[in-house]
């Protein structure tokens, strides 16, 4: 919503957030409407209200988790109902989009991209899925996840600011739970340090709510466990706090190697990855799809699913040669500052002027007056 009002500030963008079961977050002004998570006609309500609102078009961020549930194993969708409701011009980003989906999460898709004015993904191998296994025809808009604008510089000064200005960093950022696979770069410490005994691996992030509502702090604790097994507890250290967003650039810019030792490799989209591509750092990852697509081309190494001694080789290799970590973290910036928040923002509000000026084509004149006074030519959007 930033990004769009920053590229052209008369757009009014008001939004409809999802409130968690027995949740009521304090939203700001621009929350107009609340949806109970899991309550279906809650969805068809809100649906309704942006009907009657001066919206000329929905942004639909859709998310498995957030717009269904799983109930003894089967999937109950809560996003085709409320795009039934919907009047207005819809454009639908789809955050994950499974290479070998059940039958039912393949047809909820389907149905979901049939009733949206255009689908959005952050990825080009997002789009050959929706083609080529859920048989969607129209090609969706391929618009990457955001990320702040950043300048890759300032390592040095911001070690001296974190209490690390002898140490090389490594650093894995976002919610920790146990599709991370974070044990599996502990496990790849002793080599490295064997070589460089002088680094330090960040783990950035606190537990993900919803394991920390189901299990507490089982699996930190048991990183814990392993890491005080190992005796490397000057060599692997928490940041277990919520960081703002200029706080997780500054531990970024601060890191020589990223690595995403992630475990899913079904996962399309990684805002983390997006991040270190932007910040121009040399990556470590596994072969995951939002990875493979975007480490390609020389921009990082790639490792296997649970191999911590190709982990420890990728950072070794690294790091024992200046020349490998400065072209992977140019290649990593020429691709990653794409994906920058102004551009996003840029090509978001450019299709939403393509859908609002089709749909005013297609209905054979003007868009039909809004029911609160709009801005000439200023779009508003719901989100």
């Amino acid at each position: 919503m930033a990004a769009v009002k920053t590229a052209d500030p008369a757009v009014r963008c008001i939004a409809a957030a999802i409130d968690e079961p027995n949740a009521a977050r304090a939203y700001g002004p621009e929350v107009r409407w609340r949806i109970r998570q899991g309550d279906r006609e809650s969805y068809r309500g809100a649906a309704r209200a942006i009907n009657e609102s001066s919206a000329d078009v929905v942004n639909l961020q859709h998310e498995f988790g957030i717009y269904g549930l799983w109930r003894d194993g089967v999937y109950e969708d809560h996003c085709v109902p409320l795009l039934e409701e919907l009047t207005k011009p819809v454009i639908t980003t789809l955050h994950t989009v499974l290479p070998k989906p059940e039958p039912q999460i393949r047809e909820v898709v389907r149905r979901i991209a049939d009733r949206s004015t255009r689908i959005v993904v952050m990825a080009e191998t997002a789009a050959h899925l929706l083609a080529d296994v859920y048989g969607v025809a129209r090609r969706p808009v391929v618009i990457p996840h955001g990320m702040p604008a950043i300048v890759p510089h300032g390592r040095h000064r911001l070690k001296r600011q974190l209490g690390m200005e002898q140490r090389t960093i490594l650093s894995t950022f976002g919610l920790v739970d146990p599709r991370k696979g974070l044990e599996y770069m502990i496990a790849a410490m002793p080599a490295v340090l064997a070589r460089h005994p002088n680094v330090l691996y960040l783990i950035v992030g606190q537990t993900h709510p919803e394991l920390l509502k189901k299990e507490g702090e089982r699996y930190r604790n048991e990183l814990v466990a392993q890491i005080e097994t190992a005796n490397m507890a000057d060599h692997v250290r928490f940041v277990n706090q919520y960081l703002t967003q200029r706080e997780i650039v500054d531990y970024l810019l601060a890191t020589d190697v990223y690595v995403t030792p992630y475990l899913d490799l079904n996962q399309i989209t990684s805002g983390t990855l997006a991040y270190a591509l932007g910040a121009g750092k040399a990556i470590v990852s596994t072969r995951y799809l939002h990875a493979a697509e975007a480490l390609a081309d020389g921009r990082g190494l790639l490792v296997d699913v649970r191999d911590s001694a190709g982990l420890a080789q990728a950072v070794l290799a690294i790091l024992g040669d200046g020349a490998l970590k400065a072209e992977l973290e140019r290649r990593a910036y020429q691709y990653g500052k794409e994906m920058a928040w102004p551009n996003v923002g840029r090509r978001v509000l450019a299709l939403t002027h393509e859908v609002l000026d089709r749909t005013t084509q297609l209905s054979g004149g003007a868009p039909q007056p809004a029911l609160e006074p709009v801005e000439a030519d200023a779009p508003v959007h719901s989100a």
